[in-house]
């Protein structure tokens, strides 16, 4: 009798439909922390889960993985639903992941926590990107929910504070599925249409799962690429979300958004009056010490009798001219007394002074003064400067003085 024998793709194939087959396999929870998690580029998600006594290998697809509102990590406990199955061409047996519960924390939770910490890594909740709000606005979009109670609250409160603020309401879906390309649509036509001053991004209350839209990372690129400033007003005052991070400013509920968005008539008006009359106390006060100054002025001899206190000055006057006249007569004077002194001890001190007195200047033919006996030799010639001329000698002989030891004749 012959034996049969398999191939190895046919006993992979006998084992995958036991694993598909069997009543617990076929779809189960197991619960484990995640190791070794990557994240490929074709969208899949790979990775271990253990225990303290075993492992075992999953995936899951992308299909899976991008509704996956959290992003997986090594060391995070979790409970996962799929079922087993087997791997033909390796033989690998693996659990095929088709759900992922944190333990101890929610999924929208952890995907919370997780955006928050990315996008403020990033800088979208620097205060330094924060925009100011429109003083006094024009035009408010508001971008919410059409039949909620939310977006009649804001229209109602704004007409309440100024009647004359222009409200444009852009319908939005603020939950489901579309809910997130929803708003960042509005937030887009708002800012292509360039005429609102302030954007109000809000819904009324509800669970973690109906505010989620508003957690949502396009939603919070969508507010941050905003060029008009954007309120955020989701939920209750207890609600927070990501976009009341992004925003320009955050109002604990769309009735609070109203009122920062739009200052009320009621106030302005008493701010008015209140500068008015104290602009009219300046005003007085500025015209009654006129009117002082004015008196005083009339009162005053110049106003009374002018001609009087114009010969006085004249006089006055007339005075100053004679002491500057006479001053100046004594200061040049002075000058010219100096003048003179000057000139004579310049005439004295000329060598000119000293050659009419019979004395002669010797110099040598390159023109240099000959002051001592020392700077001539023996037939030399020299330059002799008189009052009244110039003559040129030969050195026939020097003789030093007391003081000199050398004597030369011819």
């Amino acid at each position: 009798m012959g034996v049969k024998v398999y191939s190895v793709e046919q006993i992979n194939r006998y084992v995958r439909n036991l694993l598909e087959n069997d009543f617990v396999l076929n779809g189960f929870w197991i619960k484990g922390e995640i190791s070794n998690f990557k994240a490929h580029s074709s969208g899949h998600f790979y990775f271990t889960l253990k225990d303290a006594c075993a492992s075992i290998q999953c995936v899951m697809f992308r299909g899976e993985a991008e509704v996956l509102p959290f992003l997986p990590k090594n060391g995070l406990f979790v409970v996962i639903y799929g079922t087993i199955s087997i791997y033909e061409k390796t033989g690998q047996y693996q659990l095929y992941t088709e759900m992922i519960e944190p333990v101890g924390i929610g999924s929208l939770a952890l995907s919370f926590e997780q955006l928050k910490q990315k996008l403020a890594q990033e800088g979208l909740f620097d205060a330094e990107y924060k925009r100011e709000l429109c003083e006094y606005p024009k035009c408010v979009a508001v971008i919410t929910s059409p039949t909620g109670a939310a977006v009649r609250d804001v229209i109602k409160i704004i007409k309440r504070r100024n009647q004359a603020v222009k409200i444009v309401v852009v319908p939005v879906l603020v939950q489901g599925e579309y809910a997130v390309s929803s708003i960042v649509k509005g937030i887009k036509l708002v800012n292509e249409w360039g005429k609102a001053d302030i954007i109000i991004l809000g819904r009324g209350g509800g669970s973690a799962e109906d505010l989620s839209a508003f957690n949502a990372e396009k939603v919070a690129r969508a507010i941050f690429a905003s060029e008009t400033p954007v309120i955020s007003a989701v939920g209750h005052e207890t609600d927070f979300t990501i976009a009341d991070f992004v925003a320009d400013v955050r109002a604990s509920t769309p009735s609070a958004a109203a009122e920062i968005a739009v200052k009320n008539t009621q106030d302005m008006s008493q701010y008015l009056q209140y500068y008015t009359i104290a602009l009219q106390n300046v005003v007085e006060n500025k015209l009654l010490q006129y009117k002082k100054v004015l008196q005083m002025v009339m009162q005053s001899s110049a106003f009374i009798q002018p001609m009087t206190l114009l010969k006085q000055r004249k006089r006055q006057l007339e005075q100053l001219q004679k002491a500057l006249q006479k001053q100046m007569l004594y200061c040049l004077e002075t000058k010219q007394m100096q003048h003179q002194t000057l000139q004579k001890r310049l005439q004295t001190a000329s060598p000119f002074a000293i050659l009419k007195r019979g004395y002669v200047l010797a110099e040598n033919e390159k023109g240099e003064t000959l002051q001592n006996i020392e700077k001539i030799q023996k037939g030399d010639i020299v330059i002799l400067r008189f009052q009244n001329g110039v003559a040129k000698a030969a050195i026939l002989e020097k003789e030093f003085y007391k003081s000199g030891k050398e004597k030369n004749d011819i």
